[in-house]
């Protein structure tokens, strides 16, 4: 007679386990719950919370109880503003670092969108630059009707091409995508629905019913053929992704140190609108555009 020990190591853990800083991991019956809790950042990304989430994505992808991933921020004023730009001023010194805070990021997302299982982002708040690429990696959204997305990326010295600029032309249209991109206005959440950009708006009462009822109906489908679903529908955003991403991560390190990125972070930390007359001023003369201190070194 044989005897069968289960010494499986391919499964979920508790979420209690896990003593996370940066973010609340939940598990409640077939649903998991990733809260990015940095309220006092509005939930603004640092590398804990790429870390951590990298580690609760592992645990909800190998979790076999787990049938669908919720991913929201703590409170009502964000979900997600992007990357914390008090962190991200140490790469300006050391661009080498911020590729390796890069890769990191890359993770995330690649985990996110290849859970092998449904997932709602739920946009409890604002959606600002790298938050709105964290909803655009999920495969569903359901919005507060007093939110807003936005991306900043040309207003505040970046490039959002970690997801937006390869999603943004396949969800919203190449036309909105690039008035998404380069003009950088807030896009009230009616008009991102009517746009694509999140699939219901609901009266931020009523966020967690929509929330409950989604999920409801993603957990009454089969498990095998939904991962499958996910995997043919990622072909156009994997290809954009892959062909663009690691390119993507070697430009952001390289130019963290140009004037335009030290510009944009001053400005911000100044709380002022960085000086987009002085940067166009020094390509047009000539003056030393490339160099932050205005001389080319000897």
């Amino acid at each position: 007679m044989r005897h069968f020990v289960n010494n499986r190591q391919y499964i979920g853990k508790d979420a209690n386990q896990f003593n996370f800083e940066f973010i609340r991991y939940e598990k409640a019956g077939p649903r998991a719950t990733i809260t990015i809790h940095r309220p006092q950042v509005l939930n603004a990304v640092n590398f804990g919370v790429l870390s951590e989430m990298n580690l609760a994505l592992k645990d909800a992808s190998w979790d076999d109880a787990i049938a669908v991933l919720v991913l929201t921020g703590a409170g009502e004023r964000a979900f997600c503003t992007g990357a914390d730009l008090d962190e991200q001023q140490q790469f300006l010194e050391r661009p080498r670092d911020y590729w390796k805070w890069m890769g990191e990021f890359i993770e995330c997302h690649e985990r996110l969108r290849n859970l092998g299982k449904p997932t709602l982002a739920r946009l409890n708040g604002i959606v600002v630059g790298g938050g709105n690429e964290f909803n655009l990696s999920c495969d569903l959204a359901v919005a507060a009707d007093d939110i807003y997305i936005r991306h900043v990326g040309t207003s505040h010295g970046s490039v959002a091409l970690a997801g937006a600029t390869q999603f943004l032309p396949l969800i919203v249209g190449e036309r909105r995508a690039r008035e998404i991109l380069l003009l950088n206005e807030e896009i009230p959440a009616q008009r991102a629905l009517e746009w694509g950009l999140v699939n219901w708006v609901t009266p931020r009462a009523e966020l967690d019913a929509k929330v409950d009822e989604i999920v409801e109906k993603l957990v009454n489908k089969f498990p095998e053929k939904t991962r499958y679903t996910k995997q043919q529908l990622n072909f156009w955003r994997d290809l954009s992704w892959h062909l663009t991403i690691g390119h993507g991560r070697e430009w952001l390190a390289i130019h963290n140190t140009s004037p335009e990125t030290w510009e944009g972070v001053r400005a911000f930390n100044q709380k002022r609108a960085p000086n987009y007359a002085e940067i166009r001023r020094r390509w047009a003369e000539d003056d030393a555009p490339e160099w932050l201190s205005g001389e080319k070194p000897q």
